[in-house]
């Protein structure tokens, strides 16, 4: 299977830039249908149910959020690696980007990354969406599902082997949908652990990855500033 601007939000550890912002054109044709569908859901959607990528911008988290100590990394540039993954037939239904753990196909998005003084390991990510409810659910669902139906796979980046593990986990209650997920990348003998969780509230889902007590520590924050009314 091919993959799609591959992988965990662009986090700096060395197998997840490994995989960050890969593409190739072959998307699956079912995913392709779901998103098409998705879409035009989205357009037909009342223009005051859902928000622009201008408006999810202004409801990211920032550096006066975060506390002291965070700085935003500048947004990474695109590159272009065949990918390939093995040992997980649930992710052959998803297009590239979902099936590891990247960005969702909605086109409404609006995203940013934070490095901690603590150190390379120390970041947080954040991604906001924004659809119809039923689409929303839907497709992080599916891709969640997915991805912890499959507890370890292999991918190729290149000529660079890496191992993927990936674990459940239970979600802190809040929003009206939950979904949250650990995976642990190993590549020439080292492993980063990401951890991610994605909340729906209303027509807008929060993602945030990173190391696990960051993404624990600001979570709720995040939820609530992308909740707020304009």
């Amino acid at each position: 299977m091919r993959l799609h601007n591959t992988i965990v939000l662009s986090l700096g550890a060395l197998t997840v830039l490994a995989l960050a912002g890969c593409s190739t054109s072959n998307t699956p044709t079912d995913a392709r249908a779901f998103s098409a569908s998705a879409r035009q859901e989205d357009e037909n959607a009342p223009a005051s149910a859902l928000l622009s990528s201008a408006a999810l911008s202004q409801r990211l988290l920032d550096e006066n959020d975060l506390g002291a100590g965070y700085a935003r990394k500048p947004q990474q540039p695109e590159r272009h690696t065949d990918v390939t993954v093995s040992g997980c037939p649930a992710l052959d239904k998803l297009d590239g980007a979902a099936a590891a753990g990247g960005s969702l196909d909605f086109p409404r998005t609006a995203k940013a990354s934070f490095i901690y003084a603590g150190g390379s390991d120390s970041e947080v990510a954040e991604e906001l969406y924004s659809g119809t409810e039923d689409n929303l659910s839907k497709g992080v669902s599916r891709i969640f599902e997915a991805m912890t139906s499959c507890p370890a796979y292999q991918v190729l980046v290149g000529a660079t082997p890496v191992t993927v593990t990936t674990q459940k986990l239970p979600a802190p209650k809040l929003g009206e949908e939950r979904w949250s997920q650990l995976l642990t990348f190993i590549a020439g003998g080292r492993s980063s652990v990401v951890k991610q969780t994605a909340v729906r509230t209303g027509t807008v889902v929060v993602v945030v990855s990173g190391s696990a007590a960051l993404v624990d520590a600001h979570l709720a924050k995040a939820v609530d500033k992308a909740d707020s009314a304009p």
